[in-house]
């Protein structure tokens, strides 16, 4: 009974921080670079309507906080753009066929049109002819005669609460040059919001265009997105609460060292684990924030440690639900399923947070994650019921042999572990597409960092408490 008390406590506590104190000299490493680079490879442009585009970029960005012209201390005339958010082309060509351009005369001007649109997420329907009651998105003689718009170009109607909104950047290709390049152009972003950059052209000539260069983004305080501008933080304070909570578990772990059994190393592991996923994950955005790219070897780093973390998690939490070390001294021919489901969760997390984070720089990226999604969330349906059907079988038997006081702390352990199933299925629904794209509609972005991390987070640390 006495073992039982102290075990009890022991669980109450939290881990080792030495694998904490090797991260934290992460954070000193980065340095102050560039910008949130957005970069374009020689990549085509898709057909869509009576138009082609070519998506830019997507960022949450908040309004500048300085509004004045600005220059640099160490310069008269540099411009500076220290608390101002902004898009900057630095430069941005464009590359049609070379049938197209001899097609034209070496001193003909304007022999092709591409177009830079800036908009905000809710000014999407001002782009194309619906306000013109036509399904086109370019310019046709029709509508040209009825001085509605300049054929030949994109449609667009500007918002007249925003004046210049959506902005509008014109490029021409000149004689039979096959390149047209962009000229450098900074825009400042004076309105808080969700804002998309596409290039579009209406030419059927110029069909097969392809564009390179880069595209420069910037929030008043770094490079981070608008959305994962809160991750910093956030990782932050979850690296600093993992080291008090780790400083806990290693007194705890002094103080009953006698009673140590296999199972307190392995939540040992688990949350050494945690730590070092926030760390690097605060490097990573700190990274982020200072060069506006993000280095492939720091993001891999951190998703390995968060896939390792998540799969240990859920493997203890089953080992624990069969009662290994209180009711069975080993898990017998269960060893080899249960490390079976165990890799092959760890790889399928782990194909899905490098789809997700792997070199990505834009607040929504595409829906390439949704096929990995499935698979992730069907290997924890399988570990909810084989835990709970463990459990069910572990309290029969505690209950047969009237150890009262392991039944009483699987019962407490059993009812946590379903209101945190409960409330996962709770988060999933509000993480369904329709939410998704209430979210992206209203513009509602900057409460959406939630979902990546908060929750989650929580939910694990709340499972390993519980031990």
């Amino acid at each position: 009974m006495l073992q039982d008390m102290k075990q009890r406590q022991f669980r109450r506590g939290r881990i080792k921080i030495p694998m904490f104190v090797v991260c934290v000299g992460l954070f000193l490493c980065f340095s102050n670079v560039n910008a949130s680079i957005h970069e374009y490879r020689m990549e085509a442009f898709s057909p869509k309507s009576d138009a082609f585009f070519f998506h830019g970029g997507s960022e949450g960005l908040y309004a500048s906080k300085i509004h004045e012209p600005t220059t640099d201390a160490s310069s008269e005339t540099k411009p500076s753009f220290k608390g101002k958010s902004i898009i900057s082309f630095d430069p941005v060509t464009f590359v049609r066929p070379k049938e197209t351009a001899k097609s034209h005369h070496q001193m003909q001007q304007n022999t092709g049109l591409v177009e830079a649109i800036i908009l905000e997420v809710k000014d999407r329907a001002r782009i194309g002819g619906s306000s013109l009651k036509s399904d086109a998105i370019c310019c046709n003689k029709q509508l040209a005669d009825q001085g509605s718009c300049n054929q030949g170009e994109v449609i667009i109607q500007h918002n007249p609460n925003n004046l210049g909104w959506p902005k509008r950047i014109k490029t021409f290709f000149q004689g039979d040059n096959e390149e047209a390049k962009m000229d450098v152009e900074t825009v400042e972003i004076n309105s808080t919001g969700m804002y998309y950059l596409y290039f579009m052209f209406c030419d059927p000539q110029l069909k097969g265009t392809l564009i390179k260069g880069r595209t420069v983004w910037k929030n008043p305080n770094g490079y981070l997105p608008g959305k994962m501008a809160p991750l910093m933080t956030f990782y932050g304070l979850m690296s600093l609460a993992y080291l008090v909570l780790g400083l806990a578990w290693f007194l705890r772990f002094v103080q009953f060292w006698k009673d140590i059994i296999h199972l307190h190393y392995h939540i040992t592991l688990v949350i050494a684990l945690g730590m070092c996923e926030m760390a690097v994950w605060y490097f990573e955005y700190s990274n982020f924030n200072s060069t506006g790219t993000r280095p492939m070897g720091i993001t891999l780093w951190a998703v390995t440690f968060g896939s390792v973390k998540k799969t240990l998690a859920r493997l203890l939490l089953l080992v624990v639900s069969m009662g290994f070390g209180v009711v069975r001294p080993t898990l017998g021919g269960l060893t080899s399923k249960v490390v079976l489901l165990g890799l092959i969760y760890f790889i399928a997390t782990e194909a899905l947070e490098l789809v997700e984070h792997l070199g990505n720089i834009n607040d929504f990226s595409g829906k390439a994650k949704l096929v990995l999604v499935l698979p992730v969330a069907f290997l924890d349906a399988c570990f909810i019921l084989w835990i709970f059907s463990s459990l069910s079988k572990t309290l029969e038997k505690l209950q047969m042999r009237r150890n009262l006081a392991k039944l009483e702390l699987y019962r407490k352990f059993t009812n946590a572990l379903a209101v945190s199933v409960l409330l996962s299925i709770a988060w999933i629904g509000f993480e369904s597409p329709p939410m998704h794209s209430m979210g992206k509609e209203d513009g509602n972005w900057q409460a959406l960092f939630v979902e990546m991390t908060f929750l989650q987070d929580v939910f694990q640390m709340k499972q390993k408490i519980k031990f």
